[in-house]
């Protein structure tokens, strides 16, 4: 069900993270939500940071907002990401989360490397029941971000695989099946968030491109879309369904020494059962975009504009011309302009966050000036507020 894209031709919209302000210092630690929205101090700065996220796609111009994912804490790497429902996962059990790491002996990245760092510090959780909701709170998260505008909040979350391969299954002893148990939970948790008018829900990293590189196994791309499709299933009738796919951003950091192609799983990730499929382009120049054209379909596509790996800004120029090469295989009706993936995992500015959101929307208006459709209000670019202008 189009809700967030409903009626909007080149709608914007980031991905999810910002960085944070510098002065929100306050962190959820192990407490639920709803918790630590009691204390005053936490409260405060939880709602003056989702205001100011708020604020900035506002002036940016986007269409469709995010709450910045202001509920992550200032964890190494933007490794929040994964352990804000680790943490509250009923059944995962954190008792001796912070006595090891989870991962020991030889890392993939070796000391010296800036990602060693980000697996390092990762602490370890142990499956050890039933998984349930737990004390996730995915509606009230949203709902305290919604009630700041009145443009629709996407509120997005990790995938289930992610989460269950992330801890040690001590319970079920059955990958397959400890990845269901996560997204039957999940489930419930996105059902409750659809049900209270969530326009949006966005599903972050499933893993079908990535397992697909890997040697046969048990969790393969078929698996994947299984598991996915189990996730939000009956969801697409009470909200809109994004698919974010991309090749990671620990720390801003690329995880590929090269870009790497969609081309061989985009017929895979076209039986996701979503709304939307958002990809990483900018990043690697556009190189899958009339593959993601060609085998996409009976979907809208997201594509990224904005690297998030980079503080370099682009221009307006860089993302319309990006824009107008995919018109070539998408059309426009069916083309969603996006980041390439977050940008707040510890590695960019405000500012840069900011203005890299307000050159997405000067580019994308570039275009829809060139095809005669209603341009977005920019009011950061407006020239009537240059103080420069005023005062020359």
């Amino acid at each position: 069900m189009y809700r967030a894209t409903d009626g909007i031709v080149l709608p914007t919209s980031i991905i999810g993270s910002l960085p944070r302000p510098t002065w929100y210092t306050e962190n959820l630690g192990r407490r639920s939500f709803m918790e630590a929205m009691i204390n005053a101090r936490y409260r405060e700065q939880y709602n003056d940071a989702v205001a100011a996220f708020i604020h900035d796609q506002e002036l940016a111009g986007l269409d469709i907002f995010t709450d910045g994912d202001a509920h992550y804490d200032t964890e190494v790497s933007g490794y929040s990401w994964f352990s804000y429902p680790l943490t509250r996962l009923g059944g995962f059990d954190t008792s001796d989360a912070f006595r090891r790491p989870q991962f020991r002996g030889r890392l993939p990245y070796e000391r010296g490397h800036i990602l060693h760092e980000g697996m390092e510090a990762r602490a370890a959780v142990a499956i050890t029941g039933p998984v349930t909701r737990g004390t996730l709170q995915y509606m009230p998260l949203w709902l305290t971000a919604q009630r700041h505008t009145r443009k629709p909040i996407k509120f997005g979350t990790i995938t289930p695989e992610l989460l269950a391969l992330a801890a040690r299954d001590e319970h079920y002893n059955d990958r397959r099946q400890c990845i269901m148990a996560v997204s039957d939970a999940l489930h419930e948790e996105l059902v409750e968030l659809a049900d209270a008018g969530c326009a949006a829900i966005q599903m972050e990293e499933p893993q079908i491109h990535l397992l697909g590189m890997r040697a046969a196994s048990d969790l393969d791309a078929d698996f994947m879309v299984q598991v996915f499709n189990h996730t939000v299933r009956d969801l697409r009738r009470k909200t809109e369904i994004w698919c974010h796919t991309c090749w990671g951003n620990p720390a801003q950091q690329r995880m590929f020494a090269e870009p790497q192609s969609y081309a061989p799983f985009l017929a895979t990730i076209n039986r996701c059962d979503a709304d939307v499929v958002t990809f990483e382009t900018c990043a690697s120049g556009g190189m899958d975009i009339e593959a993601i054209g060609r085998e996409i379909t009976g979907k809208k596509i997201g594509i990224g504009v904005i690297d998030h790996h980079t503080l370099q800004v682009e221009t307006p120029e860089q993302v319309a011309a990006l824009i107008r090469r995919a018109l070539k295989a998408i059309p426009a009706e069916r083309l969603v302009i996006t980041s390439d993936c977050g940008m707040g995992r510890e590695g960019m500015s405000r500012k840069h966050a900011f203005y890299k959101m307000v050159a997405m929307v000067k580019g994308t208006n570039m275009v829809r000036h060139e095809l005669g459709l209603p341009i977005a209000d920019a009011l950061a670019a407006d020239p009537h507020f240059s103080l420069v202008e005023h005062f020359s």
